[in-house]
């Protein structure tokens, strides 16, 4: 009835607010109440005071069916979002860009020059007849000028408000805003950012520092500085990637908290103005301040500090008008502080843990939120049951240094086992280019406690091959059985300080396999170098497999190089999870051999540690060079990487030049003593 009177609990699940929300509506005077035997109570009629709407609202919010969407994004997240619009009835169209493959599931694709262009993208939806764009994560997503326009063109946008887009994605803004709302925000500093006012409130706060983007998110651009003597280096970096990334070179501040967690927290909110939080994930685990390994709940979080970080995390949403799904980011002191970090407004690249913790979709969610449907779900109806655990597969090399790595996938397998997902985007025979980022898949393991969700997990990474591409599948097996990770400790700064693996070495076995594999494909008649059949001697021909160069003997019980994946001459095998590459090794050149002879005399050679764009070339040949100084920057994927002098001297050849593309081994230049 319109003037039930409700009890401030019952106002807070009828807006999806916090009970302290409620009270804090009241003392402000922005909330009616009154006193009922000594209780307050607040009028149903009177609610539309605070939650910007009437009771009678949902009737007259602006309600579209979405029948046609086109999905703005690549790789796996088109593939997930396809999937639930597919069992929605919702039609879906696909942005497809030259280089890339159409992903599995939707029903017509419109081809566009890439990701980046917000009319194009637009104009791809008309022309295909859709009436909504999905902008997955990344790319555009965070963009609130994308936002703007597709919602000038008459489209349903899946996401929020272009304002909260822009508050949220200025992280100097941001941290302004949650601080006004009484969340506590990490200290740090978010004024102007010229390199000496920088220089001198580094110098204030002490270090280590974090210098982060002021745009943009994912950890791209941050730069953890430990010294002033780093400081001006770490700066212009951030500066150069955040400009590329995010069109914005700014920068901001914050103390690094050496030792804490990153728990994250979903909301939801609907155009009524009602918001649910859906607990939290733990994203400790990481490397680059890039995510590796999620779970859901994490093991560090309690009811009450769910609570508390669930209040806050609705409130800042609340604050800025927030509509759909979204991720409010926070630092977690052993101490149970919490600091807000940041605010995604997009899905998150972990939000299949939530979804099997809570049993939903949240991609669903986004979906019927956009066509002005009221939350089907209140706080009160929140369960959080069992637990889940999800790990990233990348394109990257951990044993050095986890740099991108790029390549044709030619032969791939995922494991199928009880209780987990596998989100993919990639197939056998799919080139993985520097272009996009380098997460390839995520598998996703549920299980009724944390200790079988791991267990899932590590069977189903056991069961994954992946030939072809670098990839950190061995990493992530060996990362899952640290003591570390069974004992829910992970911190931020965890795995820095992890003796990591070392380089993984193939067995004999697996030498002559690949040898085998390659001559079977070797055409008629060659004859590979330093070996071959020879009378009155055992057989043997020569490979290269890294830096490593071996001997390999054949006979007539040679396998048969069973689990060896040939493809344009080179032999693929999988050892303990990563790909390594065989080759015939070929006849050493003069240069070869001279430049081989230098190492140990003074010299040295620079190589592409990954392929990459010459972005920086710091040195003139002929120049004097300090040891450990920055020759060369390559950037792929959006991160950068200084191919830096081994020792002081003198740069003898230079061969790269800015805006090069280079491959992984390339010869880059020489230095000598």
């Amino acid at each position: 009835m319109a003037d039930e009177l409700l009890t401030p609990r019952q106002v807070a699940e009828e807006l999806g607010v916090a009970p302290r929300t409620v009270q804090r509506w009241i003392a402000q005077g922005r909330l009616a109440a009154v006193r009922v035997g000594g209780r307050e109570r607040v009028s149903r009629s009177s609610l539309g005071t605070v939650s910007g709407v009437s009771p009678n609202a949902a009737s007259r919010v602006r309600r579209g069916q979405i029948r046609s969407l086109l999905i703005a994004n690549r790789g796996e997240i088109a593939e997930r979002i396809a999937k639930t619009a597919r069992r929605l009835g919702i039609r879906t169209v696909a942005a497809l860009a030259a280089d890339d493959r159409p992903p599995i599931g939707v029903d017509e694709v419109r081809s566009v020059s890439g990701y980046l262009d917000a009319d194009e993208l637009i104009a791809a939806a008309r022309s295909a007849g859709a009436d909504a764009i999905h902008p997955g994560y990344g790319f555009l997503a965070e963009d609130p000028h994308f936002a703007e326009a597709v919602v000038a063109a008459g489209l349903t946008w899946i996401g929020p408000p272009p304002s909260a887009i822009a508050l949220m994605g200025d992280k100097a803004a941001a941290r302004q805003k949650a601080a006004g709302l009484g969340v506590s925000v990490v200290p740090g500093y978010d004024g102007p950012d010229d390199d000496a006012t920088l220089a001198d409130q580094a110098e204030r706060m002490g270090f280590p520092i974090l210098v982060k983007p002021a745009a943009g998110g994912g950890g791209k651009g941050m730069r953890v500085v430990t010294d002033r003597a780093s400081l001006a280096e770490a700066l212009a970096g951030a500066r150069r990637e955040a400009e590329r990334a995010f069109g914005d070179h700014r920068l901001i501040l914050e103390r690094f908290l050496e030792g804490s967690r990153h728990v994250e927290i979903q909301v939801l909110f609907d155009k009524l103005g009602h918001g649910v939080q859906l607990g939290e994930r733990d994203c400790s685990a990481q490397r680059r301040n890039q995510k590796i390994v999620e779970e859901a709940p994490g093991p560090s979080v309690g009811e009450g500090l769910r609570g508390r970080m669930g209040d806050a995390a609705l409130r800042l949403a609340e604050g800025v008008g927030y509509i759909g799904a979204g991720t409010v980011e926070f630092l977690l002191t052993d101490a149970g502080e919490f600091f807000f970090l940041e605010m995604n407004t997009r899905l998150q690249v972990e939000h299949p843990v939530t979804e099997a913790v809570t049993g939903r979709d949240l991609v669903e969610d986004q979906l019927r939120i956009a066509e002005g449907r009221p939350l089907s779900i209140r706080q009160s109806n929140v369960r959080i049951v069992g637990h889940a655990v999800e790990a990233r597969l990348y394109a990257e090399d951990p044993e050095h240094g986890f740099l991108p790595a790029s390549g044709r996938i030619v032969d791939l397998a995922w494991s199928e086992s009880a209780g987990v997902r596998v989100d993919a985007g990639i197939r056998s025979g799919d080139v993985v280019s520097d272009r996009y980022d380098p997460m390839l898949a995520k598998m996703i393991a549920y299980g009724s406690s944390r200790a079988k969700a791991l267990d899932r997990l590590r069977g189903a990474l056991a069961g994954t091959r992946v030939l072809g591409v670098a990839t950190n599948l061995r990493f992530l097996r060996w990362l899952l059985d640290q003591p570390v990770v069974a004992e829910g400790e992970m911190r931020t700064d965890t795995i820095d300080a992890l003796r990591l693996l070392s380089p993984a070495q193939p067995s004999a076995a697996i030498w002559r396999g690949a040898a085998r594999a390659l001559l079977r494909n070797a055409p008629d008649g060659a004859e590979p170098w330093g070996g071959g059949w020879r009378t009155n001697a055992p057989a043997a021909v020569r490979l290269t497999s890294g830096d490593a160069e071996r001997r390999v003997e054949l006979s007539d019980d040679l396998p048969s190089g069973g689990g060896v994946v040939v493809a344009d001459d080179v032999a693929y095998a999988d050892v303990e999870g990563q790909s390594l590459e065989f080759r015939l090794a070929m006849p050493p050149t003069v240069e070869e051999a001279v430049r081989h002879a230098g190492v140990s005399e003074g010299h040295a050679v620079l190589t592409a540690p990954m392929p990459g764009r010459v972005i920086a070339v710091r040195v003139r040949e002929g120049d004097a060079v300090p040891e450990h100084a920055a020759v060369i920057v390559i950037e792929a994927m959006k991160m950068e990487h200084a191919v830096a002098a081994p020792f002081a001297g003198t740069l003898t050849r230079l061969l790269a030049r800015e805006g090069q593309q280079v491959m992984r081994g390339d010869v880059l230049g020489e230095i000598s003593t």
